[in-house]
C-alpha cells in the first residue's frame, strides 16, 4: 500500500491560536507561553520571497527552492505544536486510542512524516474498556476512535470537546447519510472513521438452501458450522430483531424474552470468535457465521462463493468515530490528524485495508468497480437497519444474560 500521494509542501501552519482548535481558550501563547507565531519565533522568516525577494516563482526559477520550502513548512508545522510533549528526536507525541489493527499503519506514517508527529497508538479490545480506561485516565489521550454508543455516552457526559470545522475543511467529503446520526446529532464531537453492519455469510457451495435471517442461520442442520461474533450485545440484538423489537429496547421485561431464544440458538454454535472470525469460514470448519461486513468483505474477495445477507429481521449499523476526549493534552495535533484522514486520498487507504462502508464520498471515488461492488462493503440498499444506543446499565443486564445463557448450555 503505497502512501499518502500529498507532499510536504503542502503543509499550512496547522497551528495559529489555540482558540482555533478550542474556541473557550485565550490564545496559543496562553497554551504555549514560550511561542507567539512562527514570525516571532524567526523574524526574519515571513515567506519564500520575503527570504528570496528576487525570486518571483521560487518552483519555474529554482526547483531546489521548493525542496527548502517544503523542509521550513514542516518545520514551522513542528514549531506549531512545540507547547506539546516531544519524544528524543524532538518529534511531537499524539497518543490515539483505538480498537486493535483499526488504524493502518500508511496512514500514521504519512500523517508523522507530514507534521513532524509521532502517533502512539494503544490498542484496546471493547468498548466498556474504553469507556472504563478514559473514565480512570481522561487526560491520557489525544483521540479516541470509538463505536457510535461510546460516543453517546461520552456526549452525555461532557467528555468530548466540541469541534471546530471551520479547521476541517475536508469534512465537506462525508456523505449526508453518515451525518447527523443519533450518537451526535448536531454532529459537534465526532468525525465518521468506517461505518458497516453485522450480516450473515453463507457459503453457498455448502448451503444450498435460502438464508434469508437468523432463524434460517440458528436451525439444527447447521449444528456446529456456525460462527458468530463473541459480542453479547450483538447475540442480544439478535434475538430482539427476531421477536420484532428494536435493537435498543433493552429493559428488564424485554431482555427475558430473548432467554429461551438464546438458550435454543447458542449450543447450535460451533465457535464463538471476534478475533478471527473469518478463519473457520476459509478452513472449511464452519459454513456460515455471524460477522462484520467488513470481514464478510474479505471473505467474499477470497472466494465469490461467500455470500452476505444482511438479515430480513434487521440488522445492526455501526459508525465508528473519531472524537476528541475534552482532557486531551494536545487537541490541536489531533484536529490536524481529524483532517488528514479527510482527504480522499488518505480515507482511500482506509477504506483498502479495511474494507468497509466509507462514508467520504471523495474516497469512493478512488475505489474501483470491484471494490464498490463487493456486497461486504457497500450492500444493497433496502435493509432495516439500526444503530446502537448507549444503554447505560443494561449493559451489565445484557452480558449477565448471555453468561447464563452459556453457562446452562455447558
Amino acid at each position: 500500500m503505497k502512501p499518502p500521494r500529498r507532499a510536504a509542501g503542502a503543509v499550512k501552519p496547522l497551528v495559529r491560536t489555540a482558540r482555533a482548535v478550542m474556541p473557550h481558550v485565550g490564545t496559543a501563547r496562553a497554551v504555549m507561553p514560550h511561542v507567539g507565531t512562527a514570525r516571532a519565533v524567526m523574524p526574519h522568516v515571513g515567506t519564500a520571497r520575503a527570504v528570496m525577494p528576487h525570486v518571483g516563482t521560487a518552483r519555474a526559477v529554482m526547483p531546489h527552492v521548493v525542496r527548502a520550502t517544503r523542509a521550513l513548512l514542516v518545520g514551522l508545522s513542528v514549531l506549531a505544536f512545540s507547547g506539546c510533549i516531544a519524544d528524543r528526536d524532538g518529534r511531537v507525541e499524539m497518543r490515539l486510542f483505538a480498537f486493535t489493527e483499526y488504524v493502518p499503519q500508511p496512514v500514521i506514517d504519512g500523517f508523522g512524516a507530514e507534521h513532524g508527529v509521532r502517533v502512539l497508538y494503544e490498542a484496546v479490545g471493547s468498548s466498556e474498556q474504553m469507556l472504563a480506561k478514559l473514565a480512570a485516565q481522561p487526560s491520557r489521550y489525544d483521540l479516541i476512535l470509538a463505536s457510535e454508543s461510546v460516543v453517546e455516552a461520552l456526549v452525555a457526559q461532557s467528555a468530548l470537546l466540541p469541534l471546530d470545522f471551520a479547521r476541517l475543511p475536508h469534512f465537506a467529503n462525508i456523505a449526508p447519510e453518515d451525518r447527523n446520526l443519533p450518537h451526535d446529532p448536531e454532529q459537534r464531537y465526532s468525525v465518521p472513521w468506517m461505518s458497516g453492519t453485522v450480516g450473515i455469510v453463507v457459503n453457498t457451495e455448502r448451503i444450498k438452501t435460502p438464508v434469508k435471517g437468523y432463524r434460517d442461520v440458528f436451525a439444527e442442520r447447521h449444528r456446529g458450522r456456525i460462527v458468530v461474533l463473541d459480542d453479547p450485545r450483538e447475540m442480544v440484538a439478535w434475538a430482539l430483531a427476531t421477536l420484532g423489537h428494536g435493537l435498543n429496547e433493552v429493559d428488564p421485561a424485554t431482555l427475558e424474552k430473548t432467554r429461551p431464544l438464546l438458550r435454543r440458538w447458542l449450543p447450535l454454535v460451533g465457535r464463538v470468535d471476534s478475533r478471527s472470525p473469518t478463519t473457520a469460514m476459509l478452513d472449511g470448519s464452519a459454513d456460515i457465521s455471524i460477522v462484520w461486513s467488513g470481514e464478510a468483505a474479505r471473505l467474499f474477495d477470497e472466494h465469490p462463493k461467500y455470500d452476505f445477507v444482511l438479515p430480513a429481521e434487521g440488522a445492526h449499523r455501526f459508525v465508528d468515530s473519531l472524537a476528541i476526549p475534552r482532557g486531551a493534552p494536545h487537541p490541536e495535533v489531533a484536529l490536524a490528524f481529524l483532517d488528514y484522514v479527510l482527504r480522499p486520498e488518505v480515507s482511500v487507504l482506509i477504506s483498502r485495508a479495511l474494507p468497509y462502508t466509507n462514508p467520504n464520498r471523495e474516497a469512493r471515488k478512488l475505489l474501483t468497480p470491484e471494490e464498490l461492488r463487493n456486497p461486504g462493503s457497500y450492500p444493497k440498499a433496502g435493509a432495516k437497519l439500526e444503530t446502537f444506543r448507549d444503554v447505560g446499565d443494561a449493559s451489565s443486564r445484557i452480558e449477565r444474560l448471555v453468561r447464563e445463557v452459556r453457562a446452562s448450555n455447558d
